[in-house]
């Protein structure tokens, strides 16, 4: 057997394991189980990948200056203070890499994302979960668990997978009440469902110990492609950046992710129609006996009476090639996040939970085909 040992921490990590995507037997399956943008990225992504594909012989920029330009103007933010990733994860990783280690701590939520953890352990840090409340973070919860160790405090606003949302006030009053030596990293992976929220920008703004990431995977439907962002202090970039690998984005990376920002109207569009039918389907579950939580991202999180249920369940949607996600391994087991797809997938995964539940939520399935018919007529 091999002496050549790992760094302390590494082998506690159980590997992030993501949405399924197939089920062994069922052709044409409903992919609802890794919150993807079900309509796509904007078609002028789509066009600028394809022309940056002409260059591929060609190394990229390595300071992505002209997509930390168009992050910043659309965002009103400083483009020096902006760093660019392979999706948020990496700069999350960054940020452990840089701010943690043996002998600090990482302070997490119970339902938070699992990412944290295993950043936390592969630079070496101690991870500590603390409680939420009713699947709400809990401020309080946080800064009693704040010791001289803590070095980062991550917090999902959005949540995922609860889609609940800390307060504004609440945020500002944990920026205020941390430490000085500890830094708060608000991740806003789902900022864009969230109509006139700024993912904590401002507080970044007022204080050097805030920072905040951001994705192109979720409302920009550029998962695949996996691009990412953080804001944060001068300071805090400029040793983020020492890390960073010189060519971490390609130049089709780079170009898809302009294009998409650029396209307001893309946006808009999945906006509205992820609005609506979030909100059906949680009254149609509801109907059925199966409540949510108030959500602010592109899924809920279905709640069922126990954890037999909610796996009977997910069995049951399988079986009719549905996929969502369990989630007990988030400290959910008895609920299953269900991402918001195109409008039949929503109408097909309620039904089918109604066929599993012993009934069919009639009135909401009416109700969005009303709607529907009346959208025609209107055109």
């Amino acid at each position: 057997m091999t002496k050549i040992e790992p760094q302390p921490g590494i082998m506690q990590i159980k590997p992030y394991v993501g949405g399924a995507s197939s089920v062994e037997g069922v052709a044409n399956v409903i992919k609802l189980s890794s919150n993807e943008n079900p309509f796509g990225p904007s078609p002028d992504a789509i066009e600028a990948f394809q022309r940056a594909g002409r260059e591929l012989h060609r190394y990229p920029n390595t300071d992505h200056a002209s997509l930390r330009a168009a992050i910043g103007e659309l965002h009103k933010l400083d483009p020096d203070r902006i760093i660019c990733g392979v999706g948020s994860d990496e700069v999350i990783t960054f940020l452990c890499q840089c701010y943690s280690g043996p002998g600090t701590e990482v302070i997490y939520t119970e339902h938070g994302f699992s990412m944290y953890r295993i950043s936390a352990l592969a630079a070496g840090a101690t991870p500590v979960k603390v409680p939420e409340r009713e699947r709400m973070v809990d401020v309080d919860e946080i800064l009693k668990a704040v010791t001289e160790q803590t070095s980062l405090v991550f917090v999902t606003n959005p949540g995922n997978p609860t889609g609940t949302m800390v307060s504004q006030a609440e945020l500002a009053r944990l920026a205020r009440e941390l430490p000085d030596h500890v830094l708060l990293v608000l991740d806003g992976a789902y900022v864009e469902y969230v109509d006139g929220f700024d993912g904590g920008a401002r507080l970044v703004n007022k204080y050097d110990n805030v920072f905040m990431t951001r994705t192109f995977s979720k409302m920009y439907g550029l998962g695949g492609l996996r691009i990412g962002w953080g804001y944060g202090a001068a300071e805090v970039i400029d040793v983020l950046n020492r890390v960073r690998g010189p060519f971490n984005l390609s130049m089709a990376q780079q170009a898809a992710a302009e294009a998409a920002l650029q396209d307001r109207d893309h946006v808009a569009r999945c906006l509205s129609e992820n609005t609506r039918l979030r909100s059906w389907l949680a009254e149609a579950l509801a109907e059925l006996g199966v409540p949510s939580d108030t959500s602010c991202a592109n899924f809920i999180l279905a709640r069922f009476a126990s954890a037999e249920e909610a796996t009977d369940c997910n069995a049951f949607l399988q079986e009719q090639g549905i996929i969502v996600r369990m989630v007990a391994g988030y400290g959910l087991p008895h609920c299953l996040r269900i991402t918001i797809g195109d409008e039949a997938s929503c109408r097909r995964v309620a039904h089918m939970i109604g066929r599993f539940k012993g009934g069919v939520p009639g009135s909401k399935l009416m109700l969005l085909e009303e709607d529907r018919l009346d959208d025609e007529a209107a055109s």
